[in-house]
């Protein structure tokens, strides 16, 4: 019995040898408290250091369209232009419409007509394509186009065009026009007046807008107060809430003058540049401008432009009998 060894009690602890304290530090594993190791840049690349200014974060407060936009605009129009230019000599190559002259295709409304609707559709899909890399948004909302304000104000809008219809009554009787204008000699082709009636109230409007009330008119509001803001040293005015530029008074009211000033010079050959039709474009586009400013929406001033359109054409449909006597324009 003696040689057994001894047990000891459940209740008292086991007199186990505890570890030295080094020991148990040095079996603890530490966490890895270094940082990881940088990724070498790749052969070729820019330093870190200037990585920022190769790929710039859009800045929250940029006020969109400037003038360096408008400027990109109209090179993506040089562009169009060219192609639309190819479009109309190979289509004067193969004698489209009995065509094969330039001569002829100045007279001939599916080369007038075809051009000019080239010539927008190329310059929209470049639009389309690059001004979303500077933006970082879709090229109608960089434009706030806001379809759903111009939808919920179709009413007032409609009545906006009713008055430049009137405005054009009024002009057409105190100042008229010449009696035998280019645009009266282009109505008068073969065909001209329902394709110039469709082009009217659809392609011209929207990128005539998207023109002069889409870059130009906000280019020039902001050219205005960034002038104003430095020469009083005062800080830009910060954006409303759907991130749209806020302009000062006097920004709107030069920038609408100046904008409706080229918008009639534009048109202005289709008049023989009379005085009556230019000042009556003028008024119609000082309107346009007020709706896209006071709507905030480009689609406003589009709806307009295009409800102005159809009841022109229409007055001109019901005037010569369904365009069938068009020597009474």
């Amino acid at each position: 019995m003696n040689d057994l060894p001894e047990q000891s009690s459940p209740l008292e602890p086991e007199n186990h040898a505890l570890p030295e304290q080094g020991a148990a530090e040095s079996a603890v594993p530490l966490p890895d408290t270094e940082p990881p190791p940088v990724p070498a840049a790749p052969a070729g690349a820019a330093p870190q250091l200037f990585m920022q200014f190769l790929q710039p974060e859009p800045s929250q407060e940029e006020r969109i369209p400037h003038f360096g936009h408008l400027g990109i605009l109209i090179l993506i129009a040089l562009i169009g232009l060219f192609g639309a230019g190819i479009a109309a000599r190979i289509a004067l190559y193969f004698h489209l419409f009995g065509v094969s002259t330039i001569a002829q295709a100045t007279t001939e409304i599916h080369y007038t007509l075809g051009s000019e609707g080239i010539f927008y559709i190329l310059t929209f899909a470049g639009s389309l394509l690059i001004f979303p890399l500077f933006w970082h948004k879709g090229l109608l909302a960089g434009l706030h186009w806001r379809g759903a304000t111009a939808l919920r104000l179709r009413d007032r809008l409609f009545g906006a065009a009713v008055v430049c219809f009137i405005l054009a009554m009024f002009n057409s009787v105190l100042i008229p026009g010449p009696a035998d204008a280019p645009i009266d000699r282009i109505f008068r082709m073969p065909g001209a007046a329902w394709m110039l009636f469709a082009f009217g109230v659809t392609l011209a409007p929207f990128f005539e807008e998207m023109g002069f009330r889409g870059f130009l008119l906000p280019a020039l509001c902001t050219a205005f107060d960034w002038m104003a803001e430095k020469a009083h040293n005062k800080p830009p005015h910060p954006l409303d809430e759907n991130g749209h530029p806020q302009w000062s008074m006097p920004a709107m009211s030069v920038a609408t003058l100046i904008t409706s000033i080229l918008f009639a010079l534009i048109h202005a050959d289709q008049t023989a540049y009379s005085v009556g039709p230019f000042l009556l474009l003028i008024c119609v586009s000082l309107v346009l401008c007020w709706v896209r400013l006071a709507t905030r929406s480009l689609a406003a001033s589009v709806l307009v432009h295009a409800s102005y359109n159809f009841l022109l054409f229409s007055l001109m449909f019901f005037g010569t009998s369904g365009f069938k006597h068009l020597e009474r324009m």
